[in-house]
């Protein structure tokens, strides 16, 4: 059973990959409006960031193909440690997973610094139910988990998720593929303000069969913020609207 729950108040967070690996205190971030903050994503061995064309604007949002570039789970930890001790926030590390041993093998270790009381755990878009339900039970043990699935996933993904032991399951952004100015086609996720309606109607339908769920993408108001929490969500992940530099004073 977690050592934590999974109590997020205020109702409102970062996404993984928006405001770097560890709050920066000397931003101007109001981090009170906050109730916990996620990691850049981290995977076990250090990856550099994709080549090629990483940016691509379209009516309404942009499509960014990264690769997920980190130093590694190691590196990360001995950088990070003691800032996630020092947070003024609860830490929920995001895990990139793969392997159920070695997600289990990093979790053991997070376990054991203070001021961490979750996991994300990112999985592969074309990921598999009895893959998920693995990397879940690797997961589970005394720190909440929220197993972060593709937008595009199935209600029995979700549920083998939570019959393994999450908490939660949170949305990530959308794939999409668009030209280049050459002509080149470019895949990866989507963001911005176009992406709010498929996030809501997704939100909806986990309601309906009862499946709890941190909501984002594409969130760029407090009124959509709100209509993610009208629609049941435990709380709101923000992304691409922290990227413009307009702190969150709109949220409060």
């Amino acid at each position: 059973m977690a050592k934590y729950d999974l109590a997020i108040n205020p109702p409102l967070m970062n996404a993984a990959g928006s405001l770097g690996f560890s709050p920066d205190l000397y931003s101007e971030m109001d981090w009170s409006a906050f109730g916990a903050f996620i990691t850049n994503p981290v995977s076990r061995a250090a990856r550099t960031p994709a080549r090629g064309k990483h940016f691509i604007a379209f009516p309404g949002g942009f499509l960014l193909h990264t690769g997920y570039p980190n130093p590694g789970f190691s590196q990360v930890l001995r950088r990070y440690a003691r800032q996630w001790n020092r947070s003024p926030l609860p830490v929920i590390v995001h895990l990139l997973a793969h392997d159920p041993e070695e997600v289990a093998g990093m979790v053991r270790r997070l376990e054991a610094v203070e001021g961490v009381v979750g996991l994300e755990i990112g999985v592969a878009n074309d990921a598999r139910e009895e893959h998920v339900a693995a990397l879940t039970q690797a997961s589970s043990a005394e720190l909440a988990v929220v197993v972060r699935l593709p937008m595009e996933c199935s209600p029995e993904l979700a549920q083998a998720a939570l019959q393994a032991g999450a908490a939660a399951i949170s949305l990530a952004p959308p794939r999409g593929t668009c030209p280049t100015s050459s002509g080149e086609l470019v895949q990866g996720r989507c963001y911005g303000p176009a992406v709010f309606p498929l996030a809501l109607r997704k939100v909806q339908e986990l309601k309906q069969l009862g499946i709890p769920t941190i909501g984002g993408c594409g969130v760029y108001s407090q009124a959509q913020a709100d209509a993610m929490l009208s629609a049941g969500v435990l709380a709101v992940q923000l992304d691409s609207f922290l990227w413009r530099g307009a702190g969150i004073r709109q949220f409060k």
